[in-house]
């Protein structure tokens, strides 16, 4: 059975783990680290990893390169600081990709 993991940092994940997910703090100062801990989520039973924009600014090219990859699903979210555009510009991106159009504009 597929999992869902979060990482981010802990005041933009913890509520989370209430709904059944899994938790993985991460801290922002470390980018090689959180480059790693994607690497062995997306290896393992995994289907969707939640990841924060915030975050996600840190490893751009490591998000990039699961975009192509039918699993798994890396979704950007917004953190506790609040939202930064990049998880709906990517998924703008994706739908315009998938569709042939933005039809979310």
């Amino acid at each position: 059975m597929y999992k869902i993991a979060v990482m981010g940092d802990w005041d933009s994940i913890y509520g989370f783990g209430a709904l059944g997910m899994d938790t993985y703090r991460t801290d922002m100062q470390e980018s090689e680290e959180a480059v790693r801990l994607l690497r062995r989520l997306a290896g393992q039973e995994y289907a969707v990893i939640y990841v924060t924009e915030a975050l996600a600014a840190q490893m751009p090219e490591e998000i990039e390169r699961y975009r192509t990859q039918p699993s798994p699903a890396i979704i950007l979210i917004p953190g506790i600081a609040g939202n930064t555009g990049e998880g709906m510009a990517a998924l703008h991106k994706s739908v315009e990709q998938a569709v042939g159009s933005d039809i979310l504009k």
